[in-house]
């Protein structure tokens, strides 16, 4: 049985003014727009994930401006989501910079498409090596905390209720040191955990001998916003309970609370910082072929509007990125 399709004469026009291509995209640009709507989903599928389980766990969920405070070459200076900020307003300006290479590409514009693509690789690459540095501060940690056995996070607080690190009250060098057992140099089946800088006893020691150091748990007061601050009795009796010296965060725990938030912002930024990468080495690409003048000998910047698509959505997705998983 054959099913014959009318086709108005609206629609016949629309088809046939397009020709080879439909709606005046050529294959290049729909194949481009199919993988964003595509990689779209994706990223949609994991802030969603990110969002659910947030919720899950809202009452223990590490905040942000506790998490991300530092800023290159201010050692010491607390500056809460500064240098995020900076970061996206460097990746922002990139694609700014990547619409006016596209801009330049329609006018013929060699030189200017140049000077345009070249800002704009600078900037992914000085957004990746800020990634790259934000990771190293999130691995390596600030402050330090200790896990009991029962699965809590402990952090230590000053009289005004300040996180302070370890080392401004544990003193003294590990007296249990010993160097940590990899499979080089030990049983070729078995490896441990980094050994944290200070043991168990030096912190509970310390804890126990200064009376102004408070302990505040992972758990959120729905009144005050804030981490809850146990009472000295019960903060004693809760390290009393540690089971492990935390120092930074990795995928299996972390000294800023809930576990599951490492994974997620080694995830999802990892993902996004991948698709940066991408963008960075495919525009490197696309500006020696300007140089090469091989554009100019086509009659158009068609490859360089294509690959400006791919770096708006990469700058759009960071945007969200940004939105739900730092500021929200």
């Amino acid at each position: 049985m054959e099913a014959n399709v009318a086709l108005s004469s609206n629609d016949k026009q629309t088809w046939n003014g397009g020709g080879a291509k439909p709606f005046g995209a050529s294959y290049g640009k729909m194949m481009m727009w199919f993988f964003i709507v595509s990689d779209a989903l994706t990223f949609t599928g994991f802030l969603a994930a990110y969002g659910l389980t947030r919720f899950k766990f809202i009452d223990s969920w590490p905040i942000a401006d506790e998490v991300f405070t530092h800023f290159p070459f201010l050692h010491g200076v607390h500056a809460p989501m500064y240098y995020v900020a900076l970061m996206t307003f460097i990746l922002i300006f990139s694609s700014v910079t990547m619409v006016l290479a596209v801009d330049a590409g329609h006018h013929m514009n060699k030189k200017k498409v140049t000077i345009y693509m070249f800002l704009t690789i600078i900037g992914g690459a000085i957004f990746l090596g800020s990634q790259a540095w934000e990771w190293k501060n999130f691995i390596t940690g600030s402050y330090g905390a200790v896990k009991t056995t029962d699965g809590k996070i402990l952090q230590f607080v000053d009289g005004t209720g300040h996180q302070i690190a370890l080392s401004d009250f544990v003193h003294g060098e590990r007296q249990d040191h010993r160097e940590e057992h990899v499979k080089n140099n030990g049983l070729w089946f078995e490896s441990e955990e980094t050994i944290s800088q200070y043991s168990i006893a030096q912190v509970q020691q310390a804890f126990a001998a200064n009376p102004y150091i408070g302990i505040r748990t992972e758990l959120i007061d729905a009144s005050t916003k804030q981490k809850t601050i146990l009472s000295r009795e019960k903060a004693l009796a809760e390290l009393a309970k540690t089971k492990l010296v935390v120092e930074g965060a990795n995928l299996k725990v972390n000294e800023y609370g809930n576990a599951i938030f490492a994974d997620f912002f080694f995830f999802i930024t990892g993902f996004h910082g991948f698709h940066v990468f991408s963008g960075v080495l495919i525009n490197i690409i696309i500006f020696f072929n300007v140089i090469l003048g091989t554009y100019e000998r086509r009659g158009h910047y068609e490859m360089v509007e294509k690959v400006g698509l791919y770096w708006h959505f990469v700058d759009l997705v960071w945007v969200f990125v940004f939105t739900f998983f730092y500021l929200v």
